[in-house]
């Protein structure tokens, strides 16, 4: 099995990375098409074979960095080869995926039970089609006849490679997600048995502060772990106050470090879907902003007291970043400069989704010349990847990265 030496730990967003998992894009892309795009959140169709290349460059670059990188996919097939495992792993995925009619729920069982844990770990993610098994004429339902070869009864799952949003560690636990749309929930079930069977984290003992039993939604690229005792979280499209909230109790409850959240609520709008995606953490007191919506910020403190919780609203993100993080200075790095038509242009291809692996080095996509010539004239070490490809996703390096230990 796959080792970690140190137990997953994250206390910080900028301290050297030293473990993280990715997940390669592979056959679930292969399943876009014009039709299905906006159900599945893309854009735009990725050539699959050049964003593999620039997913291996990206993951390159990692390993020389001296991060050891784990693919999710290698996690998933490693508990699946325990038999017991695999057989709830099978039939809590058809119930995610909503097979309900008794004749070919047993008959996908049943298929699927036949299946190496390799081939069950690439049809989770890359789906399974009517048109991939033999079912009877007289087994079949209005689904199949109505959408026929598009019909998928285990749903693909492009935005996999996107990694970061299932879930997060935050202090020396795991936050599993409940994702906003239902293209991307069957993604935590995954996460979920990883951290439930295999040693990485059973070993560990590693508590968990939310899971997708929970009702309301909270992602990943909304939680910046900003300090050993403060964290980010963003009110977004994808995250709701109701989580927030939740997630505090557990954290403040449960025994974490946290002790203070900042919640950023920015407007809701695909182009801002998370909170990584217009704010990020580059240095000790340097972050990358994206301008276009100073306006429409509101920053509040979610602060942990002897009994639950106080509520307070902050006067601005800035100040609310020197006082909580208690620095002198705060640099704010604007994406795009003060042209507010490049800052638009480069934030929509992700300028702002920096991943820091050590204090003020940073990987961005090399397509936002302009945000990362400003980043490196404030003195920041800036790696650059290729990511046409990989942008057409909607996220950037941050979001392709899940880390499990930063020191």
């Amino acid at each position: 099995m796959t080792k970690v030496v140190t137990a997953p730990r994250v206390n910080s967003e900028i301290n050297k990375l030293k473990t993280a998992i990715l997940h390669r894009p592979g056959k679930e892309l292969e399943r876009l098409t014009p039709q299905n795009l906006s159900e599945l959140l893309f854009d735009d169709i990725p050539w699959v074979r050049r964003i593999q290349e620039e997913h291996d460059n990206f993951a390159k670059v990692l390993q020389q960095n001296e991060v050891q990188v784990l693919y999710l996919q290698n996690l998933l097939e490693e508990i699946l080869k325990e038999e017991d495992v695999k057989e709830k792993f099978i039939e809590e995925l058809l119930q995610v995926n909503g097979v309900t009619s008794p004749k070919i729920n047993n008959y996908l069982k049943e298929f699927l039970k036949e299946k190496s844990s390799n081939e069950i770990a690439e049809i989770a993610i890359a789906g399974l089609a009517l048109n991939e098994i033999k079912i009877k004429k007289s087994m079949m339902g209005l689904a199949e006849y109505i959408y026929q070869d598009s019909y998928f009864y285990i749903k693909p799952l492009p935005n996999l490679y996107f990694i970061r949003d299932p879930g997060a560690m935050i202090d020396g636990g795991l936050m599993i997600s409940s994702m906003k749309t239902a293209a991307r929930k069957p993604e935590t079930l995954i996460l979920k048995y990883i951290y439930k069977y295999h040693e990485i984290f059973r070993k560990n003992n590693i508590p968990w502060w939310y899971d997708d039993s929970y009702p309301h939604s909270i992602e990943g690229g909304d939680v910046l772990v900003l300090s050993e005792k403060v964290i980010a979280v963003g009110c977004s499209e994808r995250t709701t106050p109701q989580a927030i909230e939740q997630l505090a109790h557990n954290l403040f409850e449960k025994g974490s470090s946290i002790e203070r959240i900042l919640v950023v609520q920015i407007p809701i709008n695909r182009s801002y879907m998370h909170l990584d995606t217009v704010f990020t953490m580059v240095d000790i007191n340097r972050f990358v902003f994206y301008p276009g919506i100073k306006n429409e910020l509101r920053v509040f403190s979610i602060i942990k007291e002897e009994k639950g919780f106080s509520i307070h609203q902050e006067k601005d993100l800035q100040t609310a970043l020197k006082n909580t993080l208690n620095l002198y200075t705060i640099d704010i790095i604007p994406t795009g400069g003060l042209n507010a038509i490049t800052s638009a242009r480069e934030q929509w291809n992700d300028s702002t989704n920096t991943l820091a692996i050590a204090p003020g080095v940073i990987v961005t996509y090399s397509r936002n010349e302009i945000s990362n010539k400003i980043m490196e004239k404030e003195g920041i070490k800036v790696i650059p990847i290729e990511g046409s490809e990989l942008s057409r996703g909607r996220g950037g390096p941050r979001c392709m990265t899940m880390p499990l230990l930063r020191e």
